[in-house]
């Protein structure tokens, strides 16, 4: 453990966590070292693990403080694939030309080692007027359903309440410091089940082939414009992700075949009404081709938007008083668990650079990582000033 006279490392921190093997959903000892850390500096933490999943809520200052500072984030990684493919150890958190290689540097122990070394070091050195919240998951890579979630849950039954909320994760496409997110699209995933008859390629009259109305289904919905964009948002997306029959013989109609897509949805649409929409348009080729379809739709989260404010302008200035750059305010990419925070309160994104997440010889820059935790710093000194 640092020395509590001198200043937490996050470059240093974000090594002790990369070297936690916490491929989710294992726990893998991140949130244990963090959880120590945050009580050595005064944080009441509690573990809030719900469904075999570990949570760790860690709160600086009395509960129900007129106002309080939250920081979200994960320690879970997603597996490091092919091991030989890396150059260096996944989980050895190695430095080379200034740059941390391993699973989980840039998505996002980076981010969570600098807004726990930020906090830490700024209620130690500035006492603030109220309370700091660290809501930290170890379930964001999987199915996010005993993460954020659960810790939102049990904050709610606790009378735990954050006024605000910086999600920590990757939001730099090329640049540190150029975007920050104040918004994400829905996305919802549809599964299409096509059951026709079974019959010899030769004598196509006597079958009733599923592949055909499958292929005609998945025409009309990939050429279907869903919208043209909105004042925040680009268009929403629909991408046919598989097609599957399992047919191995060339001589044969198949009886079924399945088919996927997924869809990023802006607001001018829910989850709702595109599921209505794809019912409605699985019906009508069932109509037309007498192959029955089963629809089975997985929505992972509606469209959201933090509206321009104080909040946002905070994180820009304090992102361009420490870079030089200031951030667009962005709603692209995939989901985060800002979709759950922003039932709780106001969220913004803000982290660093993610081009090598989930890559092989995922990296992030060391400097990056202090500038970050310097960023962190200067949010939490204007919040509170």
């Amino acid at each position: 453990m640092p020395d509590s006279a001198l200043p937490v490392d996050p470059a240093a921190l974000t090594a002790s966590l990369i070297r936690c093997n916490s491929v989710t959903p294992a726990e893998g000892g991140a949130l244990v070292l963090l959880e120590k850390l945050l009580t050595g500096a005064g944080f009441t933490c509690t573990r809030v693990d719900r469904g075999g999943i570990a949570n760790l809520f860690a709160r600086w200052g009395r509960a129900g403080a007129n106002r309080s500072f939250g920081f979200n984030g994960h320690t879970d990684v997603v597996p490091v694939g092919d091991v030989a493919a890396w150059t260096h150890d996944p989980f050895g958190a190695g430095v080379v030309d200034g740059w941390m290689y391993g699973r989980g540097a840039t998505d996002m122990k980076s981010g969570v080692a600098a807004f726990a070394a930020a906090a830490i070091d700024f209620v130690r050195q500035t006492p603030p007027d109220g309370a700091i919240i660290l809501a930290i998951t170890g379930d964001e890579e999987d199915v996010a359903t005993d993460g954020t979630v659960a810790l939102l849950d049990w904050m709610a039954a606790n009378n735990e309440q954050m006024s605000v909320c910086l999600v920590g994760e990757p939001t730099c496409p090329n640049v540190m410091g150029e975007m920050m997110k104040v918004g994400r699209r829905g996305s919802l995933t549809a599964h299409f089940a096509a059951r026709g008859v079974q019959g010899h390629s030769a004598y196509p009259h006597r079958a009733n082939n599923p592949l055909n109305a499958m292929v005609r289904l998945m025409d009309k919905l990939a050429n279907h414009p869903l919208d043209s964009g909105t004042d925040h948002f680009d268009p929403s997306t629909l991408a046919i992700t598989t097609i599957d029959t399992g047919n191995p013989a060339t001589n044969v109609i198949p009886a079924a075949c399945r088919a996927t897509v997924n869809i990023r949805f802006n607001d001018s649409h829910t989850g709702a009404s595109i599921s209505d929409w794809l019912r409605a348009e699985a019906a009508a080729v069932q109509a037309a081709t007498d192959v029955q379809f089963d629809v089975k739709i997985k929505i992972s989260g509606e469209s959201f938007l933090t509206p321009p404010g104080e909040f946002s302008a905070l994180i820009a200035r304090s992102v361009q008083a420490e870079t030089g750059v200031t951030p667009a305010a962005s709603t692209s990419g995939g989901t985060s668990d800002a979709r759950f925070v922003k039932n709780h309160c106001p969220v913004v994104e803000f982290g660093l650079v993610g081009k090598t997440m989930h890559q092989v010889d995922e990296r992030v820059e060391v400097a990056q990582i202090h500038q970050l935790k310097a960023i962190y710093t200067r949010i939490l000194t204007d919040y509170f000033a």
